[in-house]
């Protein structure tokens, strides 16, 4: 009957767990190292980690120091139908090995050098293979560009929700406005013109978004981290991540002392912003050598833990949510569909309940329930995360190895693969059906990639110079010669 028929399917789609995710959560904490094995591991247990595209748009206009692209990489022309068809097989292989949802990164050089309609199209096929994407950028780009991304042109929304994660930091040079930065506070006017884009879009069309700001870390700028997150985390950016400057890409760009920028210092200026202790620990994602995450939020100018590792009833928290809530897929679930799977979890064990509302009030207790009225209750979930890429002299030999099925014996080369083991960021390569960690990407392939795609995608330049000069120049002649 067809109200039997329906009510099965209701059942099947409110189901609290997928069957496939769950299996990718196996598989995922299977790959891990042991090191990596924590109890606040998120990996295997509620995700399977980032995933990123390569070899789709490599060119960027902005210059910086350092860089991490090849030197090949700004030879290559900004292609749509290269970036799709790349995009496509790229998610096809990401679909099939990690299984059906994943946060995945749009990246390249700079995403604003495709077309709004390319650019749409590109997080369209993303979104077809389960991806949540994110688009990154230097952001400097205008209103105009993102209502022609977000609108469709009969002027009706795209999408739902846009995610970008938005570059700056004073040693990207070439900014509209600003040439070269002399420190990073001049930025912020650039960062929240950046964010009111998205404030206004919103307002306007409706179309929800998530920002993160992204900065890498050298000797050069370290002691400017507290102060750029003091001035900036109530812009609407819902992630600060720090990158530590790491010998990859391009050499000539390597600018800095780096090793002053040591993961240590960086998390120490992170906390000095944030005006408290952020404890890493409690919930990871992959090797801490390599991540550093606390997830948390603003209450005012003030910020707080979601969960208090220095508390054994939070840590219970995080461990009952793993056990009943791990396997289901929160990314690219509607919320109403989350919320019945959520209840249905909660009526079937509704201990789950007691442990939450327990969370609930001592995290009220925390804040204060004077200060959340003062506030108007308005609390700003924001995430603070350092990321630590390897260079390449370790990693080159460390993969090598690792393809041989070599463990490295010599401590340095050990750790290396260690953390290759338990990366939380990958890429995926349809050629040859496997996927390699970003910083494999960056310090082994992308330059042979980069080569490669110079010849196929090459950049044309029209001479505006008189036919005869040109005629000379083909010769090898000086055109005044």
């Amino acid at each position: 009957m067809p109200v039997i028929a329906a009510l099965r399917a209701l059942e099947r789609a409110t189901r609290p767990y997928d069957a496939e995710f769950a299996a990718a959560m196996r598989r995922r904490w299977a790959e891990l190292p042991d090191v990596a094995r924590t109890p606040g591991q998120i990996l295997g247990r509620h995700g399977v980690g980032c995933e990123g595209t390569h070899g789709v748009f490599p060119k960027c206009n902005l210059k910086c120091t350092p860089c991490y692209h090849s030197r090949d990489a700004n030879q290559v022309r900004v292609d749509g139908p290269h970036t799709h068809e790349q995009i496509t097989a790229q998610m096809g292989l990401l679909r099939e090995l990690r299984g059906p949802r994943a946060h995945t990164q749009l990246i390249g050089g700079e995403v604003s050098l495709l077309a709004p309609d390319d650019h749409a199209a590109a997080l369209a096929i993303m979104r077809d293979h389960g991806r949540e994407p994110m688009s990154f950028t230097h952001g400097d780009f205008d209103d105009d560009y993102l209502t022609r991304l977000a609108l469709g042109p009969d002027g009706t929304k795209r999408f739902a929700r846009l995610s970008f994660a938005a570059h700056f930091d004073k040693f990207m040079y070439g900014r509209r406005g600003i040439e070269r930065p002399p420190d990073e506070e001049s930025l912020n006017p650039y960062r929240a013109r950046f964010a009111a884009m998205f404030t206004r879009l919103r307002r306007e069309h409706g179309v929800r978004f998530f920002l993160a700001h992204n900065m890498t870390v050298t000797s050069g700028n370290l002691h400017e981290i507290a102060r750029v997150i003091r001035d900036c985390h109530a812009m609407g950016y819902g992630m600060f991540s720090f990158q530590p400057a790491a010998f990859l890409g391009d050499e000539r760009r390597w600018k800095e002392d780096f090793r002053e920028a040591t993961p240590d210092a960086v998390w120490a200026e992170i906390e000095r912003g944030a005006g408290t202790r952020l404890q890493y620990r409690v919930l990871e994602n992959g090797d801490v050598r390599c991540n550093r995450t606390a997830y948390g939020f603003y209450v005012g100018r003030r910020w707080y833990p979601f969960l208090d590792g220095d508390d054994p009833r939070d840590l219970r928290v995080r461990d009952v949510f793993f056990r009943r809530f791990g396997k289901m897929t929160f990314t690219g679930t509607p919320p109403a569909l989350l919320a019945v799977r959520v209840l249905r979890v909660v009526a079937r064990y509704p201990s789950v309940a007691v442990t939450g509302l327990g969370w609930l009030a001592r995290t009220v207790r925390r804040v204060g329930p004077l200060r959340l009225v003062r506030e108007r209750m308005r609390v700003r979930p924001v995430t603070f995360v350092m990321h630590q890429f390897m260079d390449a002299d370790v990693v080159a030999p460390a993969w090598e190895m690792m393809r041989r099925g070599k463990q490295a014996t010599e401590p340095g080369l050990r750790e290396t693969q260690e953390r290759l083991a338990a990366c939380h960021y990958a890429m995926a390569h349809p050629e040859d059906g496997t996927l390699v960690p970003a910083c494999v990407q960056h310090a082994v392939l992308d330059p042979a990639e980069n080569a490669a795609l110079r010849s196929l995608l090459p950049i044309v330049e029209v001479s505006t110079r008189p036919a005869a000069q040109r005629s000379c120049d083909r010769r090898g002649n000086h055109p005044c010669a």
